[in-house]
Order: structure tokens, then sequence, then C-alpha cells
């Protein structure tokens, strides 16, 4: 296999927890996380613009918890109020609802409710500006059992009106906000990356020159990152395989670089 096919495979956008790279900001905020779940709160939230991780914080978060805690993950929103209640009832029950059945609001609140004192059971719900605002309001009167305990994903938006909302900001009591990265950040992210599957001569041939053109351009987005670097390595993939003589190990390619930034529309003609 191409040593490039393996090196853009590393930058594929995927949740695999294995692919998490440890940051010192993102480290804080992980750890800030971990104890939030420890203190009586009944909301959590992890807020910030698409790319800047937080779904991979989930991901982690249940893989380190899932044999230590009632914890449990959904992934994918569901968005049908019926498939949404049944899914939490099953996920605390550990019992299959037949398919033509629903469950009843007020007796899973019921159910909650009677478990006060001696459950503490933990639900990760990504994308949570898909759900609409009747459940959303169905979420936060099962955190007020205080038994069902919610970790929440928002995408920042420039309104921010779902966070401003009163009754909604009552109900969280911790609010952690993921950033892009800095342009050290970045360089440390992409070093990683590489160093994780032993490109140490790759990882090497990128300058701080480099770091700052891929920074400038995704402004430190992760998930931007991950793209344009996916499509620097597929270039050099091609090149590997018709001209390897206009590679360089030991040098960077600016050109592969600018190539790359014309594909995704971040430089013109």
């Amino acid at each position: 296999m191409s040593k490039y096919k393996e090196i853009k495979d590393l930058f594929l956008d995927s949740l695999d927890s294995e692919n998490y790279v440890e940051l010192e900001s993102m480290a804080y905020n992980y750890q800030l996380l971990e104890e939030s779940l420890e203190k009586p709160l009944k909301m959590i939230l992890l807020f910030g613009r698409p790319g800047t991780g937080k779904s991979m914080t989930l991901t982690r978060l249940y893989e380190d918890l899932k044999d230590k805690r009632d914890i449990h993950y959904f992934e994918a929103p569901i968005l049908s109020e019926k498939e949404f209640l049944k899914s939490i009832y099953e996920a605390m029950s550990s019992q299959i609802i037949p398919q033509n059945m629903r469950v009843n609001f007020d007796g899973l609140l019921k159910y909650c409710q009677k478990q006060r004192g001696q459950r503490d059971v933990v639900f990760l719900l990504d994308e949570c500006q898909l759900y609409s605002e009747a459940l959303m309001e169905k979420i936060r009167l099962l955190s007020d059992t205080r038994v069902v305990k919610f970790v929440i994903t928002l995408h920042k938006t420039d309104n921010e009106e779902i966070i401003a909302k009163e009754h909604f900001k009552t109900r969280i009591w911790e609010v952690i906000e993921l950033k892009n990265a800095t342009e050290n950040d970045l360089g440390v992210y992409i070093q990683k990356k590489l160093l994780q599957k032993s490109f140490v001569e790759v990882s090497n041939s990128i300058s701080k020159r480099d770091i700052r053109f891929i920074h400038q351009h995704t402004k430190g987005n992760f998930r931007d990152t991950n793209k344009f670097l996916y499509i620097v390595f597929n270039i050099y993939e091609y090149y590997e395989k018709n001209q390897p003589q206009k590679i360089n190990a030991a040098k960077f390619s600016k050109k592969i670089l600018e190539m790359a930034a014309l594909k995704l529309g971040y430089l013109h003609d």
C-alpha cells in the first residue's frame, strides 16, 4: 500500500476513539467534563462550532466510562419523539418495547422519579440543535428527576437563541465551549496524528510555515483541517505513483499545499 494512502486515511473524518488526539486545551475541557459528571448537575452542555471536536469528545467519554457507569450514547439524533422516549426507557430498563407500543411520557417520568437516590443514569446526546423544542422540553423535564443526567452538544450559531432561553439556562449547570485550535495547537494535532502511526519523516518535513498556511485557511477547525490534509496527501499519493521525482521527502511541498487550497476554494486562480 502507498505510504501516502495510509497517511491520508489518518485524516478521514472518523469518530473512532482511537483517533482522538490529546491537546492541552482539549485535555482541560475533557477533565472539566468528567468532573461535571460527578456533580449534582441536571444537564451539561458541550458547545461549539461544527468541527471543534464535540462528537469526538462524547465518543471518547462513552468509551472511557461505559464499563464504569450507567451511560448511554445516542450518536445520531432520534428526531421522532416516540422513538426517543422508547430508546430512553429501553436503555434504562434493559427491556425491548414492541414496535407497535408507545412509551407514555408521564409514565416515564414516574418511572424515573421512583428511582431517585438509587440510580444516576447518563445520556450523551449529540447534535441537539436538530431536536424540536417540544422534545427538548421533555429532555429538560426528565433531567429534573435528578435520576437522568444529560450531556448534550449544540452547534454554536450567531444568534444562539436556544442558549439564551431562561428555562433552558436554569437547567444547565455547566457549559463547556470547544473552540478551533490555535496555530500552535494545530501543529501539535497534525504532528501527533502522524506520529501515532510512526510517520516520523513526514511529520519532520512539515514546517511552521506550512502549519501557518494550513491554519490561515482552516482557521484551526479540526474537520476542515482533516479535509485539507486528506486532499494534500491524496495529491502526494498521485505524484508518488506517477511522478515520484517531484516529491522531496525532506521538505513539505508548498505547491501541493496550494493545490489543495485551490481545490477547496480557499485560493482562486
